[in-house]
C-alpha cells in the first residue's frame, strides 16, 4: 500500500494519543470545501510506501501509541485491510478516518478487529449529500449502514461535520441528529479556506450558527462540541 504523505508525530489527529498519520490518495466525493483537495485528485505518484510507514512505527513505537489512516478516502484502497493487519501485529492502535460511503469495507475491518477508533464525516443531512459531495448516487442507505456499523462495532468513535454558511441551518442540524441519534460524540467544525479548494463558493458560518448546531445536536447525542474554534 502506498501513501502520499507521512506526518511523523501528531497530538491532534488521534484523541488522547500520540500518533503518526498517513494520507491515502483518491476520493469518491467532490466536496468543494475539502481541506485535503490535493488528495482528492492527486496529480503525482504516492511517495511513501507501506514498508516506510512500518519502519517509522518500529523506530518510534516506544513513543508513539497509534497510527491515523486518513485521505482521501482510505476505504477505496484494496490493500487497506492487509496494511491495518500489519499495524495491529506490530502493536499499533489504529484510527481510521472515513466518509462512510463503503460500509462493506467497514464491516470487514470491524469483523477482523483492525480499527480501534473511527472518525466518520457526516457531510450533511440525507437530502444534502448530493449538494455537498457532488455525488449523484443515493448514499442514504450506505451512510445509514455505516453510522450503525460505527456505533455498534468501533471500540471508540466520533462523528464530525464541517459547517459552511451556504447550506447549514436548523433543519439540517436536526436531520443529522436524527441520523446519528444516541451516538457517543459529534464534533462540529467551521469551514476554513485552505487556499487549495475544489470550489470557491463556500464561506465560513457565523459563530451563532455554530453554537446553534451544538445546542441542537446536544439533544441527539451524548457529547456535542465545537472543534478548532477560537
Amino acid at each position: 500500500m502506498k501513501f502520499y504523505a507521512l506526518d511523523p508525530t501528531t497530538l491532534l489527529n488521534y484523541p488522547g494519543k500520540l500518533a503518526c498519520t498517513v494520507f491515502t490518495g483518491g476520493c469518491n466525493f467532490r466536496c468543494g470545501y475539502c481541506h485535503n483537495a490535493s488528495l482528492v485528485l492527486p496529480g503525482e505518484e504516492p511517495g511513501v510506501d507501506e514498508e516506510e510507514v512500518l519502519r517509522h512505527w518500529n523506530r518510534r513505537k516506544n513513543i508513539l501509541e497509534g497510527v491515523c489512516v486518513t485521505g482521501g478516502e482510505p476505504t477505496l484502497q484494496a490493500e487497506l485491510p492487509g496494511f491495518l493487519r500489519r499495524l495491529k501485529d506490530a502493536g499499533a492502535l489504529v484510527k481510521l478516518d472515513t466518509n462512510g460511503s463503503r460500509p462493506e469495507v467497514l464491516s470487514r475491518l470491524y469483523e477482523e478487529k483492525l480499527v480501534d477508533y473511527t472518525a466518520m464525516d457526516i457531510k450533511a443531512d440525507p437530502k444534502g449529500y448530493p449538494v455537498l459531495t457532488g455525488c449523484d448516487d443515493d448514499l442514504t442507505a450506505d451512510i445509514s449502514r455505516s453510522v450503525r456499523l460505527v456505533m455498534d462495532n468501533s471500540p471508540d468513535y466520533e462523528f464530525r461535520t464541517t459547517v459552511t454558511a451556504e447550506y447549514f441551518n436548523e433543519k439540517v442540524f436536526h436531520g443529522i441528529g436524527e441520523w446519528i441519534r444516541g451516538a457517543k460524540a459529534w464534533y462540529l467544525q467551521s469551514f476554513r479556506d485552505s487556499g487549495a479548494l475544489l470550489s470557491s463558493r463556500f464561506h465560513p458560518p457565523e459563530r451563532e450558527l455554530m453554537k446553534e448546531g451544538v445546542d441542537i445536536m446536544s439533544t441527539y447525542v451524548k457529547k456535542a462540541e465545537l472543534r478548532g474554534s477560537d
